[in-house]
């Protein structure tokens, strides 16, 4: 299929975004999977030695069966717990060191992670994958005073999507983003500029957007972009 990357897990198939976000999980670790689907990401973490037991979180009854169905499947069910509920509220504190959200929007990934500020203390590690506003997510990380220590891409469908790794001040350390050498930059990078482009075009259309501080920021930014597209 153009524009995927496939891995097995078991007998199913891992898309790159999965593989990628799997990547930042340190080996070993005991991880949370909220918002399971169908349970690929809490299989690829056991079977690649990333994780030595998950949670894996579902609010609807359906993704969280077949998620079950899954993991048992790949003979993992003694090491996944499947818990039906809403984000980490069914998760305790200290349960997990690190937290994975995938698959969402921006700004229900930040809705999740502010409702169970004990429980995202608690833990060591967020893997972020926004489907859209990664902007939100961003900002949250830097408002609940915790760092981004890397940012990857991953292909699906022919879109380019950020993954964020957060972790606590005091384990920080400053390294060059898995992002900025990504083969997948320039794509992401021109479909930011399309995106850029389309917001100012409906923001040309006032007369009132133009001449806030808003629109000069986005127009500052189309060109920055194109010049760093154009090799400028």
């Amino acid at each position: 299929m153009r524009g995927h990357s496939f891995f097995i897990a078991g007998d199913k198939m891992i898309d790159s975004r999965i593989k990628t976000l799997a990547n930042f999980v340190n080996p070993g670790s005991r991880a949370a999977d909220i918002g399971a689907d169908h349970g690929y990401l809490s299989i690829e973490l056991l079977k690649s030695g990333k994780a030595k037991f998950v949670i894996a979180t579902d609010k609807n009854s359906g993704p969280a069966e077949v998620a079950e169905k899954n993991i048992v499947a790949a003979g993992l069910e003694n090491f996944v717990e499947v818990r039906r509920g809403d984000g980490l509220k069914v998760i305790n504190p200290g349960e997990v060191d690190t937290i994975c959200i995938a698959g969402m929007g921006g700004a229900l990934i930040c809705e999740i992670l502010r409702n169970s500020p004990e429980v995202v203390n608690s833990a060591d590690n967020l893997i972020l994958q926004p489907m859209n506003a990664p902007e939100r997510v961003s900002d949250f990380i830097s408002e609940i005073d915790w760092k981004i220590e890397d940012i990857d891409l991953a292909e699906v469908g022919g879109i380019v999507y950020e993954i964020f790794l957060a972790v606590k001040p005091e384990n920080f350390s400053v390294k060059t983003f898995k992002k900025d050498s990504s083969p997948l930059l320039a794509n992401f990078l021109n479909q930011r500029l399309k995106k850029l482009i389309r917001v100012r075009n409906e923001m040309s259309k006032s007369a009132r957007a133009r001449s806030g501080e808003k629109f000069l920021s986005l127009v500052s930014e189309i060109e920055k972009l194109k010049n760093f597209l154009n090799g400028g």
